[in-house]
């Protein structure tokens, strides 16, 4: 392995979801640790670039568009253009995909770094095998300390608001997040409305529902079925990230469903708690345990499973049976800590 002192440039590429790129920030604070003289730049996806803005301050910003760089061809097309403006000594590869290793490849980084799968191993120079039973934050972790052979002190999720006149309101309020990616990870309309009319009694904050463009016709739903609107406000569809960054580290509390903007939250230290439905909170629950806290039903013999769709019930009874009032105790108590 080269010397610390050798590395002059780190190239990063970031994984392709919003949840899991903040959930790379530990493993870029500890690279910019362990090479504290080299420029590290990142490759992110488009859509999600602008994240970039809350992560320490890259030397460069690459932005990777699938539909201007389809399939292998265009990765690898990609990794050489960068090839022509920067000489790489290190590429860390996050994603687990074979079109990212052929654009680490294509990059002619002299160490390409990343977990094998399938035929990554001939365009990896250290493929490494992925850990099990880690939370996703140490799995990204255990990449760089199984490439320097050694343990490392694990930094916490953290984001950095550092623009002005990020979207917020100049009174308390509340953020509820009922979405999610996968449907066996979003609250059905049904607990969604009541859970919001739950927190509606318990507290005089204002409320903010958000969600992509897309949510934005079932979040609709769920508040004209509210049994009251009085302040609660939606979003959805109306909020970029660098937006919805600023919105929630203004928040008073987040209340999610496990997704994307749960792990924003919990990394620009605002108290989060989060619904669990599918999804192993062990693997990706909240890092920073400090502001977050979890519930789970816990009650089924199907819990917890990963797939993106309930296979048995339709629609996610995890979810389904969670008991409005602890959902709300649980919020206030999280509040007090």
């Amino acid at each position: 392995m080269q010397c610390m002192t050798q590395v002059k440039n780190i190239l990063i590429r970031l994984p392709n979801w919003l949840g899991d790129m903040v959930m790379a920030t530990p493993l870029v604070s500890a690279i910019r640790q362990h090479y504290p003289q080299a420029e590290i730049d990142f490759i992110a996806k488009k859509g999600l670039d602008f994240l970039l803005d809350f992560f320490p301050a890259p030397h460069q910003k690459y932005i990777f568009d699938k539909s201007t760089y389809p399939g292998i061809m265009g990765a690898t097309k990609f990794g050489k253009e960068i090839s022509r403006q920067k000489k790489y000594d290190l590429f860390f590869c996050m994603p687990d995909s074979i079109s990212s290793a052929v654009m680490a490849r294509a990059t002619g980084a002299t160490k390409r770094i990343g977990f094998r799968k399938e035929l990554r191993n001939s365009l990896l120079t250290h493929a490494y095998k992925k850990p099990k039973d880690l939370h996703r934050v140490e799995e990204y972790a255990n990449l760089l300390e199984q490439f320097i052979q050694q343990k490392i002190s694990i930094p916490p999720v953290a984001l950095t608001i550092t623009k002005s006149g990020t979207k917020h309101f100049n009174e308390p309020y509340w953020v509820i997040n009922i979405n999610s990616e996968a449907s066996s990870r979003r609250l059905p309309a049904s607990k969604a409305v009541s859970i919001i009319n739950t927190i509606r009694k318990i507290t005089p904050a204002l409320i903010v529902l958000i969600g992509s463009p897309k949510e934005s016709e079932f979040i609709n739903e769920v508040f004209e079925q509210l049994t009251t609107k009085e302040k609660i406000i939606s979003l959805a569809g109306k909020t970029s990230i660098t937006e919805l960054a600023g919105l929630l580290s203004h928040a008073t509390i987040m209340l999610t469903t496990d997704s994307g903007p749960a792990h924003v939250s919990n990394a620009l230290s605002t108290p989060t708690l989060v619904l669990f439905g599918a999804g192993n909170e062990k693997n990706t629950g909240p890092f920073n345990k400090n502001n977050s806290c979890v519930i789970r039903l816990g009650q089924l013999p199907c819990e917890p499973c990963t797939n993106n769709v309930c296979k048995i019930y339709g629609i996610p009874e995890c979810l389904l049976q969670l008991d409005e009032n602890i959902i709300a105790a649980s919020a206030l108590q999280l509040l007090k800590k």
